[in-house]
């Protein structure tokens, strides 16, 4: 039996009739009863779950960094939501997400110009072209650095290695990625908007990467 708070033009909470009244942040919503499904087995709709389940995968493994990257889209939704729309329309290509197409963070601030990203040494070194005063770029823009290993499905990141004036950074990799595939994303943010990342650079699964030597701790991932 379903509830009415404020009055019969308020939302409401519970099940009356075929639809379900419930809230979320302040926001009313309301929505039909699933129907029952004969087979919920089908080809397509396995292919869906799959599909939600490897980008679900993908985007826990730098959760805080969603957190601040999707912030502009958080209004009625939480950040993890909205990244989990954004990959699953635009970034899964034949059942499988495509790296270039995902983002790691999204708004409308102005992106990087002229980025690069090499790996040597237990390292990435990021370079970028100082943008600031381009569109609403600024020289305190704070960097986004991540880098995903496709074969181990972990991601490392930092917001602390540099701002876009600097125009270059570093971010350590852990030693156990040695011939490991990437996929190295670059992203700004400041206290009013955030960027969309770009992916420079997108190994092949198995792909070899430099030795990352002594690296840094596995579970390092100093956002503070």
């Amino acid at each position: 039996m379903g509830t009415i708070k404020q009055g019969i033009l308020g939302g409401f909470s519970g099940k009356v009739g075929t639809v379900v009244g419930s809230n979320w942040k302040s926001v009313h919503y309301m929505r039909a009863l699933a129907l029952k499904v004969g087979n919920p087995n089908t080809e397509k709709q396995q292919r869906q779950r799959n599909n939600f389940s490897t980008v679900i995968q993908f985007l826990k493994t730098f959760t805080p960094i969603i957190r601040i990257g999707y912030q502009q889209y958080a209004q009625k939704q939480s950040e993890f939501n909205a990244a989990m729309s954004y990959v699953i329309k635009h970034a899964i290509v034949n059942d499988a997400i495509d790296y270039t197409r995902a983002l790691v963070s999204r708004g409308s601030l102005t992106t990087a110009a002229d980025a690069t990203a090499s790996v040597e040494a237990g390292k990435v070194s990021y370079v970028w072209k100082n943008n600031s005063g381009t569109g609403n770029a600024e020289a305190g823009d704070t960097a986004i650095l991540l880098a995903y290993n496709k074969d181990k499905r972990e991601a490392v990141y930092t917001i602390k290695a540099a701002t876009r004036s600097e125009a270059k950074a570093e971010l350590t990799l852990p030693a156990g990625w040695s011939g490991n595939a990437l996929a190295l994303y670059l992203g700004f943010y400041n206290d009013k908007s955030v960027a969309n990342s770009i992916c420079l650079k997108n190994d092949d699964a198995g792909s070899t990467i430099p030795d990352s030597g002594a690296g840094g701790d596995e579970n390092e991932n100093p956002l503070g």
